[in-house]
């Protein structure tokens, strides 16, 4: 009841300068100015703490000086003046630790994560964060955990990694609600509501808003109220409602004003700039747009001028004025990549998954103004950015001079090219705005497609993707999941008739594995059938670019995928005459150009070459969760003859435990694993392959496991089911592959589904045979293809394995 309040402190002020009482007159100073804050009235409570400020000094009262340099942070940072808060903050941190004041020292500390969050310095905030949950742990002050842990969800929120930060919302919740906190619980309610909106679940998200709001105009919190309305208006915004949301944050836009919040008027006034876009009335969208993002460069917002960067690019794009779009996407990709240093490599991967339209639409309007080279510079630079930056920090670690990466020119994506003495194939995914009724959405638009020869030769190719969309349920990924089902009965229902490596027939969808009581011939005739969508997915990749590929069937084609096309069984492709892709040619994948220099760079390192070759099949298999892994002969014979082939004694059965197989990884030149592989698609880190349990480990080894270890292989094959498969995202995918390669290993063998066992033994024999012989893993691989080919005729029995990175 702030009008009480501040009514009963002004009368306290007047009778302590009355009595000149300094000390009471710089605490009544001080608890207006609070009062002031809460109300939005900035400048007052400024003024309020100012006098404060003062007197504490004259008194030399660290206490008094410290809470009032302390809540003068809390005006300028929602003045978004960053740079004062910042240093008010830092001046009250340095006095509440000198008086060992732990409780001052933990808000401080939250509130400098709060201040770095909005300069876009996550990595930072995060720590400061960390640091005063346990502060307030220690404590036992549910106050300032439900408050850091709300600090937190917002730092994970803005990273894109949404399941982490509702769960960090909701313990905040909780402690809010059982303090009887109104004021936490609205802001964490608020912040719950921006996890369900950035997940496009607008019912949810508007429910959690109204409740903010609702707090929020109780207690009279016009900042709170602001951000309130301004979010209503977007969901209604992204539900196509335009009327409604205008009006929202025309309330929203008003209450700040009044304030003099800033930050809440920047970002109403985007979000007014996007109603306008939608509407087509571009003039009055660009001023909102303008207005907005000077504000954000005044607070050193660097996220919201991105984002204002980006309305501004697709208006003029919308105008076809494509060099000034131009213009406003690479200013935009400059700001959001300042938000990347400091990251770990999983936040990097999730703060880019928010930004890759942006390098999206920058290609579209470089290709709109013919600039077809620097489209393809931009579509290398918007890949895989955190794995090149993570190879780059491995290379480091074994060098005297750093090694630093920027993104690749035209001249050193030619140089990549003629190093690998192979022509690449790169594509990239395009999206567009589009108004879908009421509602804006992306929509797959076009592939783009570059083949880059050995020669430094580029040429452009585009394919169109509208068609697809136009049949129902239509789209590239779909019809890549129906080219990966090889077999169209299966496919009606989503389901995958295969052979697995336990050497049973299996029916597997969506929800996992079941028995499938076929007889044999049955299943046989079911795979017999034509792939239609092979041939699809040939007329969309492949016709566009086939007069530029290579004649000769040994040299080598590298794919560098895109999104979706990371699923694409390539050497199974078909052409009109039904001749597979593999019998032409010779195939790699990548995911990026840049990748491939790396790769190369790592082969190069390797000074010291292992002489260990490790060997492992079936392992004495773990349980996991509640299920007993089924044992895999197959993969056991594999393993025997793999190992006379190369003169090694494999590890078998109860040898085969995790320990002891980590431990021989590290000095082997060749890593062979036959055994159950899995991937996770939420927690890609967590993906794994089953080795024998011993001692306290549960016998699976994870992708997190692997991205810790530093190898020196020259080559791992994981004879294993999924194990190129993972979180697909803007920086390729996310799982065992990456893992290895990162670990230090250039080439890799992985499989893109569950392989059979009787196929995949017989292929990995020819493989290695066929390596030994001519030291070219991708040709060994292409050869063995082939020839299981002849033996077992269904893709889905050999074309499974894709070779990553380097072929010799």
């Amino acid at each position: 009841e702030y009008a009480q309040a501040e009514q009963s402190y002004h009368q306290s002020l007047e009778i302590r300068r009355q009595l000149e009482d300094k000390a009471g007159e710089g605490n009544a100073l001080l608890s207006l100015g609070n009062v002031y804050s809460y109300l939005g009235e900035y400048a007052q409570a400024e003024q309020s703490y100012h006098q404060s400020l003062e007197i504490s000094r004259q008194l030399a009262d660290k206490v008094g000086e410290g809470n009032t340099l302390y809540n003068l942070g809390n005006v300028y940072r929602s003045l978004g003046e960053y740079a004062q808060a910042e240093q008010s903050y830092h001046q009250s941190l340095e006095i509440r630790r000198q008086l060992e004041d732990k409780a001052g020292e933990g808000n401080t500390l939250n509130n400098l994560g709060n201040v770095y969050h909005s300069l876009g310095e996550y990595a930072k905030a995060e720590q400061y964060y960390r640091q005063s949950l346990e502060i307030s742990r220690q404590r036992g002050s549910k106050a300032g955990e439900g408050n850091t842990l709300n600090g937190l969800g917002n730092v994970y929120g803005s990273l894109g990694e949404y399941t982490q930060a509702e769960q960090y919302y909701r313990q905040s919740l909780e402690i809010s609600r059982q303090l009887g906190n109104k004021e936490g619980e609205g802001n964490t309610l608020l912040n719950l509501g921006n996890v369900y909106y950035f997940l496009g679940q607008y019912a949810q998200a508007e429910q959690f808003y109204r409740q903010s709001l609702e707090i929020r105009q109780q207690l009279g919190n016009k900042e709170g109220e602001v951000m309130a309305l301004n979010n209503l208006g977007n969901v209604y915004y992204f539900l196509g409602q335009y009327a409604q949301a205008e009006q929202y944050c025309r309330q929203s836009l008003e209450i700040s004003l009044q304030i003099g919040d800033k930050v809440g008027e920047s970002s109403t006034l985007s979000n007014l700039g996007n109603i306008y876009r939608s509407l087509g009335e571009y003039a009055q969208a660009e001023q909102f747009y303008r207005q907005s993002l000077e504000i954000t460069r005044q607070l050193g917002d660097k996220a919201g001028e991105g984002n204002n960067l980006i309305g501004l690019g697709v208006v003029y794009n919308s105008l076809g004025e494509y060099a000034q779009a131009e213009q406003f996407y690479r200013q935009s990709i400059e700001v959001q990549e300042q938000l990347r240093p400091g990251l770990t490599d999983e936040q990097k991967i999730s703060l880019f998954e928010q930004q890759k339209s942006t390098y999206e639409f920058l290609q579209t309007v470089l290709i709109a103004q013919n600039k077809l080279d620097a489209a393809l510079e931009i579509s290398e630079r918007g890949r895989a950015r955190a794995f090149v930056e993570l190879l780059a920090d491995r290379l480091s670690d074994n060098r005297e001079t750093p090694v630093t990466v920027t993104p690749p020119n035209l001249r050193e994506i030619q140089q990549i090219a003629a190093a690998q003495q192979a022509t690449i194939v790169q594509y990239s995914y395009i999206r567009e705005p589009f108004t879908f009724g009421n509602m804006e959405r992306l929509w797959e638009s076009e592939l783009y497609i570059w083949v880059i020869k050995p020669t430094g030769e580029i040429t452009f190719r585009r394919t169109d993707l509208k068609p697809l969309g136009q049949e129902e349920g239509g789209s590239l990924a779909k019809a890549i999941a129906d080219a990966r089902c090889f077999d169209n009965f299966a496919c009606l229902n989503n389901i995958t008739v295969s052979q697995s490596r336990e050497g049973s027939t299996e029916v597997r969808s969506a929800g996992g594995l079941f028995n499938y009581q076929a007889q044999d011939e049955q299943v046989s005739s079911v795979y017999q059938q034509e792939n239609r969508e092979l041939k699809q997915l040939y007329q969309l990749l492949i016709d566009p670019i086939a007069d530029l590929l290579p004649t000769n069937p040994s040299e080598r084609v590298i794919f560098v995928p895109h999104n979706a096309l990371f699923l694409v069984p390539f050497p199974a492709l078909q052409d009109g005459q039904g001749q597979y892709l593999i019998e032409k040619h010779t195939i790699l994948t990548a995911p990026s150009i840049q990748v491939l220099g790396l790769t190369r760079d790592q082969k190069q390192a390797q000074t010291a070459v292992n002489s260990e070759v490790l060997i492992v099949g079936n392992p004495t298999m773990p349980v996991v969760g509640t299920a007993q892994l089924t044992a895999l002969p197959g993969a056991e014979l594999e393993a025997r003859e793999i190992g006379q082939l190369l003169n090694v004694t494999p590890l078998i059965g109860a040898t085969a435990t995790k320990a002891s197989v980590v431990q021989k990884m590290q000095s082997s030149r060749i890593i062979h694993l036959a055994t159950h592989g899995s991937f996770d698609p939420n927690i890609p880190l967590d993906s794994w392959l089953a080795l024998t349990p011993s001692g306290a480990d549960n016998g699976l080894l994870t992708a997190a496991e692997i991205f810790g270890l530093n190898l020196n292989a020259e080559l791992v094959v994981l004879s294993a089911c999924d194990t190129g498969r993972g979180k697909i995202t803007g920086d390729g995918v996310i799982g065992l592959s990456r893992s290895f390669i990162s670990a230090g290993v250039p080439s890799v063998l992985v499989s893109l589904w569950k392989v059979p066992d009787d196929s995949t033994a017989l292929l990995m024999r020819e493989f290695y045979q066929l390596w030994e012989e001519s030291g070219d893993k991708a040709q060994a691989l292409r050869q063995a293809m082939l020839t299981t080919m002849q033996q077992y005729p269904n893709p889905v029995d050999w074309a499974a394995f894709t070779l990553m990175g380097e072929a010799e």
